[in-house]
């Protein structure tokens, strides 16, 4: 599979990771990115028989857009602690079904995962097993569709929860376009349809440098495209 590469350097390569494809590999055996890039890096360089690459964060396997991955240990580790502390930055770009009440909101919730079942759920504060979740989401605009009205939202995480943009969202009344685990005018329909999530900028503190790297990255395919951003 053919990747497009952002921006590479000998410490770390930014990738636009494709809808579908998961970012490292699971139950299913498909290919996933880490595999994909180490092949692309044998091919671009020969001689290094088993290139590194490191997995400094993920997305779920239905969200596209923008990943950084480490070419050497010593970026994973730098990078990782990034994530850890809270200074790596990343955004995402939402269609909802609906429109917020507020154009700029932060919101907070416990969430449960249901391993088995492969979802989570908002439940009160102090439930076992339930960690804390928080985004902000920043409206942009809105458009009419089939689905009535959609809108466009800009997302920061503050935590990074199993599924968690959907839940949170969906808890709101603000149900993205085409989830079928969470969007019951989704769950109803027969034929799958793409999440409209879409991971459009990263921020971070490069390894080596420590000059701050921000890369954006928009998604073109529908229901994005309906919207000005």
């Amino acid at each position: 599979m053919d990747i497009k590469v952002i921006y590479e350097d000998p410490h770390i390569i930014v990738v636009e990771k494709p809808s579908k494809v998961p970012s490292q590999q699971d139950k299913t055996r498909d290919m996933d990115m880490l595999s994909i890039l180490k092949d692309y890096l044998k091919k671009k360089y020969p001689a290094a028989r088993n290139p590194y690459v490191g997995l400094i964060h993920r997305l779920d396997r239905p969200v596209g857009g923008l990943m950084v991955f480490a070419k050497t240990k010593d970026a994973n580790a730098k990078l990782s602690e990034q994530m850890q502390s809270h200074r790596f930055k990343k955004e995402y770009l939402a269609v909802v079904c609906g429109k917020p009440e507020k154009d700029h909101e932060e919101i907070k919730d416990y969430l449960l995962k249901n391993q088995a079942r492969n979802v989570s759920k908002v439940v009160p504060e102090g439930t076992k097993g339930a960690k804390e979740a928080i985004l902000e989401y920043t409206y942009v605009n809105s458009a009419f569709a089939e689905e009535g009205i959609l809108s466009l939202l800009k997302i920061e995480l503050r935590t990074g929860r199993h599924h968690q943009i959907r839940v949170q969202l969906a808890n709101k009344s603000l149900p993205l376009w085409g989830d079928n685990k969470y969007n019951p005018i989704f769950v109803k329909k027969k034929e799958w349809t793409q999440i409209a999530l879409w991971a459009w900028k990263i921020t971070f503190n490069h390894p080596k440098t420590n000059k701050v790297c921000s890369f954006e990255l928009k998604p073109a395919e529908y229901p994005f495209a309906l919207f000005n951003f």
